[in-house]
């Protein structure tokens, strides 16, 4: 029997997340849908948001797998989540309760697959959907090429990751759209007046990728001081990289592992004067343009290999890892640089909705009604 409210109308985007989500209860397997949601979150959530603002889908939902035994439902404002149980921990996932609950409730208008992927068993469930998928990594495709074969449209971090795709699936459309930094949401990262103690910030990972090496090396080759705040949200790495930094006499703040809410992550990096990115062998960070909206320039090691497009005249510099404190200290004594203007000029997300938008109706069967209005007021 179909849901008083079927899938067909919304988009689900499917996360690698695997873990126990029992906690989601709801009485209610399907919310009201919310007129122009606010768009904000992180890098699973803005971007179906963006998609029910902009008038692709009704609803937007988020689909995690789980070791729990039922499949959970929660209701967060404009967006429902929901865990499902899985039946293979090993990528790419496959969930017979999804499946049964697609059989259910019909197949989404827009299935968007990010990382490790899902089973092809799940995107033939789904073969009436437009399926996007973005590795949100160095790698251009994360999945076996019997899975990807099954994409309509496949979101790159850079030229050479389009390259890959292409080679691998000529007749599969893509599009440099990475779906952290081009779906920034001005909302959620903006200046704030504020005394700004630390010359430099880095919010990464603490894990050994993002390189935090390169920015303590910078720090300790300066031939002036500089104070840094480096923001952790999750990682393995935390207390070694507080020991490291002490052992040598760096002037580094650390927070989290934990990590903090969107709004603290803000009024953290609107401390600083300059943001940084070091990692190499990363997709395009999200914090690359979330960094811009609240007004700092961005520094970006050379090597990043996905991402170096939104480092322009208007917001930082590349550097090379041997001689990144050169570019730190060239951007902090720079000025006129005008960062948030050009992530609202060209990456906030009511443009990054009206690319895909374009995408959607170029593979869509049955193509939806959008209609696509930028928001007002977005040059603020």
């Amino acid at each position: 029997m179909q849901s008083e409210y079927p899938l067909q109308s919304s988009i689900v985007v499917i996360s690698d997340l695997v873990e126990h989500q029992s906690w989601f209860s709801s009485e209610a397997l399907f919310a009201p849908a919310v007129d122009r949601p606010e768009v904000a979150g992180g890098y699973l959530e803005r971007l179906p948001l963006a998609a029910v603002r902009a008038g692709l889908c009704g609803r937007a939902e988020i689909w995690h797998h789980h070791r729990g035994p039922h499949l959970a439902t929660q209701h967060d404002g404009a967006l429902t989540r929901r865990a499902f149980p899985i039946a293979d921990t090993m990528a790419p996932f496959h969930s017979d309760a999804m499946i049964d609950f697609v059989a259910q409730h019909g197949a989404p208008a827009i299935l968007c697959i990010w990382g490790l992927g899902v089973s092809a068993a799940l995107l033939e469930a789904c073969r009436d959907s437009v399926i996007i998928y973005n590795s949100i990594d160095v790698p251009a495709l994360r999945v076996p090429e019997a899975v990807s074969a099954l994409f309509n449209i496949v979101l790159t971090g850079a030229d050479w990751q389009s390259e890959v795709v292409a080679a691998r699936h000529p007749g599969i459309a893509t599009a440099i759209l990475p779906i952290g930094p081009e779906f920034a949401a001005p909302e959620t990262f903006f200046p704030i007046a504020s005394e700004k103690p630390y010359d430099v910030v880095y919010v990464a990972a603490a894990q050994p990728y993002k390189r935090h090496d390169i920015l303590f090396d910078a720090l300790a080759r300066s031939p002036r001081p500089l104070k840094a705040l480096c923001v952790m949200g999750y990682g393995e790495d935390g207390q070694r990289l507080r020991d490291d930094a002490a052992a040598r006499g760096l002037d580094v703040d650390f927070v989290g592992p934990p990590g903090v809410s969107h709004d603290a992550v803000n009024r953290l990096i609107n401390q600083a004067r300059v943001g940084v990115v070091c990692g190499e062998n990363d997709g395009a960070p999200a914090i690359l343009t979330e960094y811009m909206l609240a007004g700092l320039p961005v520094v970006a090691n050379a090597a990043l290999k996905c991402g170096l497009q939104y480092i322009t005249a208007q917001t930082g510099v590349v550097a090379p890892a041997e001689s990144f404190e050169q570019g730190i200290l060239a951007t902090l004594d720079r000025a006129g640089l005008s960062p948030r203007q050009a992530v609202l000029d060209q990456w906030a997300w009511p443009h990054s909705i009206a690319k895909l938008a374009r995408l959607i109706d170029g593979v869509n069967r049955s193509p939806l009604p959008v209609q696509i209005a930028l928001q007002q007021g977005m040059s603020a």
